[in-house]
């Protein structure tokens, strides 16, 4: 919204400077720093108010012991990230931008699925929170909408997207797309579903979750910007998608966001994300994806989050089927998800949490790498 107000007196007036605040990396940056200026101003507030009314979380039983000493420990704060997220965005991002209203729309709608989860888990008091089934449909529906649109209304969206609306491009392969057809709109439910549960099941250590998203996001920020520069997306060869520069702005909200979060959630943590900051942070990386049509590069980019999904699938199945075989089940991992298995092995938490994100870096600078490694 100060994007239009500075628009209108620069057009208006013509006053020397502000033509900066047309500039979409000015204005990134501007939206990172409001980030960081919203979470370190609110959080302290929000984490007294969580405190207050005793909004903490439980002690997990599928976490090691030393996590009982968490026990207490306000939850929710997920708030923190939503709103240092999304006041930004609307602040310094073109919110006429389809791009822009899309993305915005899939991270406050998981926000909400995840806060209800929370406010029944730790409000009313129920154990399992909101029932898997209802959590499951309003992924679905959110990923429905967003798949919808593209499919459906690319036009509204942009005009030029209406060649590529049911296509992604294929990392390391130039020229290369897959079209899914009228599938599109599945795989666009299963991409957003999917990242969302991802990371919320990494969020189970101090910094692990805000830390690798902040990560992950900086890379979208990079690619989305690119994607929507004519020469920089020409001299790449990947599609020139209008507008979509402006997700980048979304994006640098969102690593502010991160960062100001991590002050509060560094080891030991003051507050943790909860459902309402997991789903909506895995949902907004899996719908940016989506946005900007690099959906197959998130194996590579968000590969924490892969690796972490992946460990309890496999812990799981192996489980049940072990026990179906030899009458007892059998594990993998000492547990899961990854993370905890490193415990089990006597790491400390900070060590798998600053190695965790040495690994997502090393795959920010491989997911990069395929624009020109072609």
């Amino acid at each position: 919204m100060l994007y239009y107000v500075f628009e209108y007196i620069r057009q208006e007036f013509h006053p020397p400077g502000f033509g900066l605040f047309r500039y979409i990396t000015f204005r990134a940056g501007a939206a990172a720093i409001t980030a960081l200026i919203i979470a370190f101003w609110i959080g302290p507030k929000i984490i007294q108010m969580l405190s207050k009314h005793q909004i903490g979380e439980g002690a997990k039983v599928e976490a090691p012991k030393t996590h009982l000493s968490k026990a207490g420990t306000p939850t929710m704060g997920g708030l923190i990230v939503l709103m240092a997220t999304l006041i930004p965005a609307l602040l310094w991002a073109d919110v006429k931008n389809g791009y822009v209203l899309l993305i915005l729309l899939v991270t406050a709608w998981l926000g909400a699925v995840g806060f209800l989860d929370d406010y029944l888990k730790v409000v009313k008091k129920k154990r399992k929170g909101l029932i898997e089934e209802y959590k499951l449909v309003g992924q679905i529906l959110i990923g429905l909408i967003i798949g919808s649109v593209i499919y459906f209304y690319p036009q509204w969206i942009e005009p030029g997207l209406v060649k590529l609306k049911s296509s992604t491009t294929v990392p390391f392969f130039k020229h290369l797309e897959i079209d899914f057809g009228i599938f599109y709109i599945p795989m666009v439910i299963f991409v957003i579903t999917a990242t969302s549960n991802a990371v919320n099941l990494t969020d189970g250590l101090d910094g692990l979750a805000a830390g690798t998203v902040g990560i992950v996001a900086l890379t979208l920020a990079v690619i989305s910007y690119v994607s929507g520069h004519a020469e920089l997306s020409q001299y790449l060869t990947i599609p020139f998608l209008r507008g979509n520069g402006e997700l980048s702005i979304f994006c640098a909200a969102l690593v502010g966001a991160s960062l100001g979060f991590l002050w509060f959630n560094a080891y030991p943590a003051q507050v943790f994300l909860g459902d309402t900051g997991s789903l909506a942070l895995g949902g907004a990386i899996g719908a940016l994806c989506v946005l900007i049509k690099k959906e197959l590069l998130l194996p590579t980019l968000g590969g924490v989050f892969l690796m972490e999904t992946a460990s309890v699938i496999i812990q799981r199945y192996y489980f049940k089927y072990t026990k179906r075989k030899y009458g007892e089940g059998r594990r993998v991992f000492r547990m899961a998800p990854l993370h905890h298995h490193f415990e089990m092995l006597g790491w400390p938490e900070p060590k798998i949490v600053t190695r965790f994100y040495i690994l997502a870096i090393l795959l920010m600078i491989l997911s990069l790498a395929t624009f020109k490694v072609r």
